[in-house]
């Protein structure tokens, strides 16, 4: 019988693999992975359904926020396909209906093709009911499904939007 042998290479992607799983295992500052959910959900949070997804585009199928004395927790789960370090999503970020960023959690990683979860606390305006949280990547940039989110209720209504970041203005608020 002949010995098992490892090449180095075999050893570095083995060594690559298992601190892949463990940096995305909930171990970054209390973020974590997303179970995937039903479309429909209402509440505190929402999350949409892989079917009709543009996995090319970073689409924001789940959003829960909850007012503290610093601001608003957004707790934002996006879904695309980041397939290597060229096309990943960026950022996410949190604006007023015109269009105002009002705050933006940066992503310094792929993911892979899962859903996965990042929180970012984020001022929101006295007065302002309603934002919208929009998903970024590096090849397509704007894209697939924004949110509308109200603070108040945390009620939540996926946006199909252009690759363009249009506008929200006028549009209804969730749960209000």
């Amino acid at each position: 019988m002949s010995p098992i042998r490892c090449t180095r290479r075999a050893a570095l992607g083995l060594l690559a693999a298992v601190v892949g799983l463990a940096g995305c295992a909930g171990g970054d500052g209390g973020d974590s992975e997303a179970s995937p959910s039903s479309a429909g959900t209402t509440g505190a949070s929402t999350a949409t359904a892989a079917t009709d997804l543009d996995l090319r585009e970073a689409n924001v199928v789940d959003v829960a926020v909850e007012s503290g004395p610093d601001g608003h927790q957004f707790d934002v789960t996006l879904y695309h396909d980041d397939d290597g370090e060229a096309g990943y999503a960026n950022w996410w970020q949190v604006e007023t209906l015109d269009g105002d960023r009002l705050g933006r959690r940066d992503l310094a990683h792929a993911h892979g093709t899962r859903r996965f979860t990042r929180s970012a606390t984020v001022s929101v305006p006295e007065g302002a009911t309603c934002v919208v949280v929009r998903g970024h990547d590096r090849t397509h940039g704007y894209g697939g499904r924004a949110a509308l989110v109200n603070v108040e209720t945390g009620a939540t209504d996926p946006v199909s939007q252009g690759p363009e970041r249009g506008s929200m203005a006028g549009r209804e608020c969730p749960g209000g």
